[in-house]
């Protein structure tokens, strides 16, 4: 295997006779650190057909060496360290104690087809500060391979990757490749312990350091936490033999048990319906769909027939205020589909994330959307059972103080559940036994629902997609209108956009799909829950990028975000103005960033018209929608999710004139969404007879290019008359009625326990994740399709047409008479 970087030489290495080993990374499920530490033991000691939910010291002697290996759970990459469980970052802090006096060397295993992202560096950052000293200075950079990977090979990640770089230089360029699968290679761990051998020379000889205080104090707190999970345990053996001999007693549980899913997206509710059930009832297998709409199940399990319901997720640190109306009505909904209520509701939580404060509040303001009765049939179950590893589910709940707070609220009633072993039917079994309990326990058979509410939430859906149709069809006569006003051919140079909206909407993942390259920086998910006034009062400044479509060059300016729940700074205010002096003479069209994961509030259009008002109304003009997290939605229609949310989100959409595009995250290294936009804003461009400005030019022109005694006009006043020419036409056509029905969906889609995706709003998630080459063929793709289209587009305006330059605010106007 060829070295790429070698370890730096200003310390005379010796050979260690003893190496003591931490592995550290991400969780992977190819090329993981189980199967590095197993190639570099030379045997197969660690279990890598289950998560190492525990830090395990596995010993041998490779090489004439006497090595220890120690490896440890892995966090996901796109979470920060709040996101991981308490239980996985006190077995990480363990790691070290596990060899002492210390380890020589931390190995940071990275598989070489890991997508890292900009967000994966702060992650890492925060998850290494569990450790008290510097852990960079003792770390090596592992890539493992699953084949063959040539030192061209890893050059070339290095430099596709700045976070990769970053780390890098964080590790002093210390870098090994293992190819894991030829484990007859001995030469590649040989090599590895010649670079520990000159990293530990390089640290005084020096190993890291542990305090064993610090060691005893993390074993204690291990110790109270199994204490409290006994006594936890045997509080609820002792409720559930009670509740049992109400049942031996006579109270004989129903045979048909109506049961309701709910939970947050991503906690594997529709994969717990189908384990359930014993089948595929709900669909689980296209990691791009989630559930959209409420799905009913059926079944005999265990001698009981079961209605199941599967409902849509709430994004997962989502308030009630932040959830879309959609979402909001579809889960009220799923009550009302198991008339006349469910037995049980099953209040799913994803064991593979921490259950903090956020997610707490989250789970429990969505539950106010039922009466507070609810909770008496809540039972809660706990999915990717197969994170705990060899700790119970109890000492899980006593690590953290939200989920201690939720199963309280449900009366002590849980259960585990692991979706990947559905063969195993005593889990659902002993389930159901629980559910019958709970029935027996409660006074009241099951959740009662308002029948009349039933009726409501129906018609607001049905009326929902009526107007969804209708805003469909209004829109595409409306397109076919300005398709037939500008016709004439045009040539553009360079197309500038700038992007405006809040902290967390998707502004630096839009500007990265558009010039298909990773160049404006991501935040965490959460970054916009933050309420620090000194923060959001610290000026940032607009992020300029740039790419060259064959010779088309393309600019996009990323304006700073704000926090959802403070009014807008006035240092922002000026920074947009800025932002407009960045792209000289002016942008060709600002994108409105809007997160369709997220509810569109009055707060958030006061904002964007706050920041627009400055640049005067016509600013609107030269205003787009750029509906951001498209995937929300699966195949629903983006005209149903505006009509749906409401007036606030349709003013916005009408005062953008109806200009509207979505983006899924998923979209990342695809033409066509990007050939769509780009198709739009020229469209925009031709509409505008060039980009917006802040200064206009006063040439005049008559107001009928025929003999008139008429006065002159400013070519400002030309336009508008033309602009409200324009404007009245598409209005009239709005007016137009259409009562077409839309059809519904008939199929949940959900992802599938095995996939813990990117949850940011800022960020490409692991769909990202793609070779070089096909990032290259797309950006190909668009660039041969935009010089075509900018060089012979038939988009130009036919009244008062004209040549458009993306360099000129306005060229010389045709002189044809306005009417024929």
């Amino acid at each position: 295997m060829e070295n790429i970087t070698p370890v730096s030489k200003s310390g005379q290495s010796h050979r260690l006779s003893e190496l003591r080993l931490v592995l550290i990374g991400g969780r992977e499920l190819k090329g993981s650190k189980s199967s590095t530490g197993n190639f570099i033991l030379g045997q197969n000691v660690f279990d890598t057909s289950k998560r190492t939910a525990q830090s395990v010291a596995m010993q041998g002697e490779v090489h004439g060496r006497k090595v220890t290996v120690i490896d440890t759970p892995g966090w996901w990459w796109y979470f920060t360290r709040e996101d991981t469980p308490k239980l996985d970052q006190i077995e990480i802090q363990n790691s070290v104690y596990l060899c002492p006096p210390g380890p020589h060397a931390f190995l940071l295993v990275i598989p070489v087809d890991t997508h890292l992202s900009q967000i994966s560096q702060a992650s890492l950052k925060e998850h290494l500060e569990l450790f008290k000293a510097d852990v960079f200075s003792h770390t090596i950079v592992l890539l493992s391979s699953l084949g063959p990977f040539s030192g061209e090979n890893v050059k070339s990640k290095i430099k596709r990757s700045p976070t990769l770089q970053w780390i890098l230089q964080q590790c002093g360029n210390r870098i090994h490749v293992l190819d894991i699968i030829n484990m007859q290679d001995s030469s590649q761990v040989q090599q590895l312990f010649v670079k520990i051998d000159a990293m530990v020379a390089n640290n005084g000889g020096n190993h890291y350091s542990i305090d064993t205080a610090d060691g005893n104090a993390l074993r204690a707190e291990m110790k109270v936490l199994a204490k409290r999970a006994t006594k936890r345990f045997d509080k609820v053996q002792k409720q559930r033999k009670e509740l049992k001999a109400l049942i031996e007693d006579g109270k004989v549980p129903p045979q048909h048990l109506k049961l309701v899913i709910l939970g947050a997206q991503w906690a594997a509710k529709s994969s717990a319906g189908n384990t359930i059930l014993g089948k595929d009832a709900f669909d689980v297998n296209n990691h791009n769909k989630r559930t959209m709409h409420c799905e009913i199940g059926h079944g005999m399990v265990a001698e009981r027939q079961l209605t199941v319901v599967d409902s849509p997720g709430w994004f997962y640190i989502n308030t009630l205020q932040d959830t879309n109306e959609m979402d909001k009505l579809e889960i009220q909904n799923s009550m009302h589909l198991c008339h006349p209520g469910p037995h049980a509701v099953l209040l799913v939580i994803v064991l593979a994330t921490a259950i903090n404060a956020s997610y707490q509040r989250t789970v429990q303001e969505h539950m106010s959307l039922f009466t507070d009765d609810v909770w008496k049939h809540t039972l809660l179950l706990f999915t990717r059972g197969d994170w705990l590893g060899e700790k119970t589910v109890e000492e899980r709940i006593e690590s953290e103080e939200g989920l201690q707070w939720l199963v309280n609220k449900c009366g002590n009633r849980y259960h585990v559940l692991n979706n990947i072993d559905r063969s195993n039917r005593e889990q659902v079994k002993e389930l159901l036994e629980k559910i019958e309990e709970m029935w027996a326990a409660n006074e009241a058979p099951y959740y009662e629902v308002d029948p009349d509410r039933a009726q409501q939430i129906e018609d607001e859906i049905e009326t929902g997609r009526k107007k969804a149709k209708k805003m469909r069809k209004i829109t595409e006569r409306q397109s076919r209108i300005l398709k037939a006003l500008f016709l004439e051919e045009m040539e553009i140079t360079d197309i500038r956009v700038i992007l405006v909206g809040r902290k967390g909407s998707g502004k630096s993942v839009a500007g990265n799909l558009i010039l298909f390259d990773e160049l404006f920086k991501e935040d965490f998910p959460t970054a916009w829950l933050k309420k620090d006034l000194q923060d959001q009062n610290r000026a940032r400044k607009s992020v300029k990028r740039q790419g060259n479509f064959d010779g088309v060059k393309v600019t996009v300016i990323e304006t700073p975000g704000w926090y959802i729940d403070t009014s807008v700074p006035e240092w922002l205010r000026g920074e947009v103005l800025r932002s407009v002096s960045m792209c000289a003479p002016g942008p060709h069209v600002f994108l409105l960033v809007v997160p369709i994961s997220r509810v569109f509030t009055e707060k958030d259009q006061k904002a964007l018209v706050e920041l627009l008002m400055p640049f005067t109304e016509r600013v609107w003009r030269h205003c787009m929608v750029l509906f951001t997290w498209g995937e929300w939605l699966n195949e629903v229609p983006i005209e149903e999710h505006i009509t749906r949310e409401g007036k606030i989100l349709q003013d916005l959409v009408e005062k953008c004139g109806n200009r509207y595009h979505v983006f899924n995250q998923t979209d990342f290294g695809k033409p066509a969404p990007v050939k769509g936009l780009l198709q739009k804003i020229i469209n925009v461009v031709t509409q505008n007879k060039g980009c917006f400005s802040t200064e206009g030019k006063q040439r005049k022109f008559p107001a009928f290019l025929w003999p008139t005694k008429q006065p002159l006009l400013t070519e400002e006043a030309w336009n508008r008359r033309e602009q409200t020419l324009i404007d009245r036409m598409l209005k009239a056509i709005a007016n137009e009625p259409d009562v077409s029905p839309v059809p519904a969906e008939t199929m949940a889609h959900s992802i599938d326990d095995f996939y813990i995706p990117s949850m940011s709003g800022d960020l490409t998630s692991e769909y990202g994740s793609m070779s070089q080459f096909r990032k290259d063929k797309a950006h190909d793709i668009v660039a041969q399709w935009l010089k075509r289209t900018v060089r012979k587009s038939h988009t130009t305006s036919g009244i008062g047409s004209s040549i458009c330059s993306s360099d000129n605010y306005v060229e010389q106007l045709d002189e044809s008479p306005l009417l024929q």
